[in-house]
């Protein structure tokens, strides 16, 4: 079920541009920006998005992600990028890609 009924939506269908550009400039939730409120904001990429795949673990290992609640799936990719970063930086060649915060130990 919509939390908005058909009225609404009849509402907003018939209500022109200049119309709904008056209702944001009046919403005090929403004031209008300028340049200068833009000046010093910060670009940030958004984290890259993954890929999914098929890999065999053994079940006592499937077994240790997942008893820890939702979410195992990118525990299991922050264990990897922190193998992969060590590796790295073994090699002598620090990682260029995002970081994430370590993992907890329990």
């Amino acid at each position: 079920m919509s939390k908005y009924d058909s009225s609404d939506l009849a509402r907003l269908e018939a209500m022109t541009d200049a119309e709904a550009i008056q209702n944001a400039l009046d919403d005090a939730d929403s004031p209008p920006t300028d340049a200068a409120f833009w000046a010093d904001a910060e670009l940030v990429d958004p984290e890259p998005k993954k890929v999914p795949v098929c890999i065999r673990v053994r079940p006592d290992i499937l077994k240790f992600f997942k008893q820890r609640g939702p979410g195992y799936q990118t525990r299991i990719n922050q264990v990897l990028e922190a193998y992969v970063a060590h590796q790295e930086k073994r090699a002598g060649r620090e990682r260029q890609g995002p970081t994430f915060p370590r993992l907890g130990c329990d």
